[in-house]
């Protein structure tokens, strides 16, 4: 628990790509809100959907930028710094040394998403149950941690190929476009439908706009719940992949290449 927890935070300090606190608050608070007021005055313009559908569905996407970016970072940033070296000569399992550095931008990712979605509602004027709290904490949470497991398993990558951060900025843009967050999922085909079914956000986003509308709980649980498995799945492939492109990599001498 130790090496996942501390471990997780000193390489989250260490990893992460924000250097002072503007930069945290004008790329990771300020930015997102622009692109969920964005797309919340093109939905009243077109009257797709109204304004819950935006907010709730965009402030869920917002965890995205930090969980899968982060993911991402806490595997290649350690090539590109060329201490990787370093972590896979250590006796300790790499599989908890890395699972463990999601928590971190899982954390980061719920006060992006809970903070992106207090203001948008405020000063877009969206009403929110109070009972629908716990519960909506409960969907963000779920899914910035799945976030951060599919930006693990992008990371995994970056032990055999080069430029892991255009697989990244391609993985965002399918969360934008495939997980239904500014499109009503009914409206897309069905081949993008099936894709965004095993992509973080959708389920979680479908579980939070139900319960911003007033559904109890139990009635989102199971969307939650798919949520929640489609994170571990995403887990167990970042856990595979970086034992065979640890092996791999090994065995080419590539681990420091750029």
């Amino acid at each position: 628990m130790r090496l996942v927890g501390v471990g997780g935070v000193i390489a989250y300090r260490a990893l992460f790509n924000w250097t002072t606190p503007s930069i945290f608050v004008g790329t990771l608070l300020v930015g997102p809100l622009f692109q969920l007021f964005f797309f919340a005055y093109l939905g009243r313009e077109f009257g797709v959907a109204d304004d819950r559908f935006y907010i709730v569905g965009n402030a869920v996407l917002t965890a995205a930028l930090a969980c899968v970016y982060g993911g991402t970072m806490a595997v290649a940033n350690e090539r590109r710094f060329g201490t990787l070296g370093h972590v896979l000569l250590s006796p300790r399992s790499r599989t908890a040394i890395f699972l463990g550095r999601v928590l971190p931008y899982a954390g980061n990712g719920l006060l992006i998403a809970a903070s992106t979605l207090t203001v948008a509602a405020l000063l877009l004027g969206l009403r929110i149950p109070a009972t629908a709290l716990p519960g909506l904490l409960l969907a963000l949470a779920t899914a910035a941690l799945a976030c951060g497991f599919f930006g693990l398993t992008l990371g995994a990558l970056g032990l055999r190929f080069r430029d892991v951060f255009l697989i990244s900025n391609v993985a965002v843009a399918l969360l934008l476009l495939f997980t239904g967050v500014n499109v009503p999922a009914d409206s897309l085909p069905a081949g993008i439908r099936a894709v965004g079914a095993v992509l973080p956000i959708t389920h979680a986003a479908d579980a939070a706009r139900r319960l911003a509308g007033g559904a109890p709980l139990g009635d989102v649980l199971p969307a939650i719940g798919l949520e929640l498995a489609v994170g571990v799945g995403y887990a167990v492939l970042a856990a595979g992949l970086l034992t065979v492109f640890e092996a791999e990599s090994r065995r080419r001498a590539s681990l420091d290449t750029l």
